[in-house]
């Protein structure tokens, strides 16, 4: 009993020397954690967290990069390396902001929904993509529009004019072309009371854009009273149409409407020679205007027409784009495509709306909030680039000009009457 008494006592004291010790001191790292916190904190802006899509965060070293989507191989390739050498030359105008450089990051898309997907995502996984100049083709487009609404990244497109772009409810995508309604109703217009044609077949390359276009077209002329004789799709990439040219060459037409691109148009312009309708015209769109059809067709190519964006009006901005497009790359712009001048605008409307939102953290990394971002390109108001001047609509139309038509005089381009 006294052992246990002696042991009890031993215990109780030490309980009373733990309870009277001084608290120990906290841990040094405490406070070093709670100054890291505090630097992440304030070095964001404040427009991050009220952001609808929050901020694009760029470290210095980075680029701050603008995607376009578009065929850089191929037979519609001319479009592609068209809008990057407009593209680049637009990012090499732009300069740098607070230290930060812009780069253009072309991607090939093949002019097809499946490429268009798969560029949407593989640039909407890279968090310093901030803009889109495109897609080009209306195909990629389409596939394209969900992924960047997703990831907040604004499009503006120098080309795709398929109308139901705009009618998808997209909050990102924009474009500056006039649509496949504009042109559709020109064409039918200028070949029924300009051309006097009133009996014409038209075809199509089975794509969103020519099938869409060709269908207006169509439609068109047949509402001014002209008689569409054919109205077929043609597969592409195939060498041969002579079976189509030859049941349309029974119906002895006075043109060929074709919606579709230079490799196609340039064979069906060749073959119609040789079947029957060396006096029927072949009247293409801006989608077989450029140096590729020329090239294809040679002599075959005479007299035919062709749609694309209004020239520009005359403007030292114009004349100084000209001069470096050719310095740059030893041809004339609107030679390989129709939208060069466009393809630039849109890579530098995206820069400017960038370089107006971006803000430099306290921490010394570049935020861009891209919700502002994607509003401010949607509200654009009286913008004046080279291609035109641009007020974009509540669904994203910034374009209310159609097209002018062009023939084709001793193997070159000319202005049609």
């Amino acid at each position: 009993m006294k052992k246990h008494l002696f042991l009890s006592v031993v215990v109780l004291f030490a309980l009373v020397l733990v309870s009277c010790a001084p608290a120990a001191a906290p841990a040094e790292e405490a406070p070093a954690a709670e100054v890291v916190v505090e630097e992440v904190v304030s070095g964001e802006p404040e427009v991050c967290a009220s952001d609808a899509y929050g901020c694009a965060v760029i470290e210095p070293g980075q680029t701050v990069k603008i995607g376009m989507s578009s065929p850089m191989t191929g037979g519609y390739a001319d479009f592609g390396i068209d809008a990057e050498n407009s593209g680049l030359l637009a990012v090499a105008d732009a300069g740098d902001f607070e230290g930060w450089s812009f780069e253009l990051m072309a991607e090939d898309d093949e002019g097809g929904a499946e490429g268009g997907a798969a560029v949407a995502n593989k640039l909407t996984a890279d968090p310093t993509v901030v803009g889109m100049a495109g897609p080009l083709f209306s195909g990629a487009t389409a596939a394209g529009i969900p992924i960047y609404d997703a990831a907040g990244i604004p499009m503006l497109s120098p080309s795709a004019t398929n109308p139901p772009l705009t009618a998808m409810g997209s909050a990102v995508f924009n474009r500056v072309p006039f649509t496949d309604d504009a042109q559709g109703s020109a064409a039918a217009n200028y070949m029924f009371n300009t051309l006097g044609f009133t009996k014409i077949a038209v075809l199509h390359d089975g794509e969103t854009y020519g099938k869409g276009l060709a269908t207006i077209a169509k439609s068109e002329f047949e509402a001014l009273g002209g008689e569409v004789v054919v109205f077929e799709g043609i597969t592409v990439g195939e060498a041969d149409y002579t079976p189509i040219l030859t049941t349309i060459s029974a119906s002895a037409p006075e043109a060929i409407y074709f919606g579709g691109y230079s490799a196609e148009g340039a064979v069906l312009t060749n073959q119609m020679k040789a079947l029957g309708l060396e006096d029927a015209v072949f009247f293409g769109c801006d989608g077989t205007f450029g140096a590729d059809y020329l090239s294809l067709t040679g002599d075959n190519g005479e007299g035919s027409y062709h749609a694309k964006p209004k020239d520009p009006p005359a403007s030292d901005a114009k004349g100084k784009f000209d001069a470096d497009y050719l310095a740059a790359y030893g041809i004339a712009p609107v030679v390989l495509s129709p939208f060069s001048y466009n393809s630039y605008d849109c890579t530098t409307v995206l820069i400017t709306k960038v370089k107006e939102a971006a803000v430099v953290g306290g921490d010394g990394n570049l935020y861009i909030p891209r919700g502002a971002v994607v509003d401010a390109v949607r509200g654009l108001t009286n913008y004046t680039g080279i291609s035109g001047t641009y007020t974009c609509d509540e669904i994203g139309e910034c374009n209310v000009e159609g097209p002018q038509f062009m023939t084709i005089v001793d193997g070159a381009f000319a202005y049609a009457e």
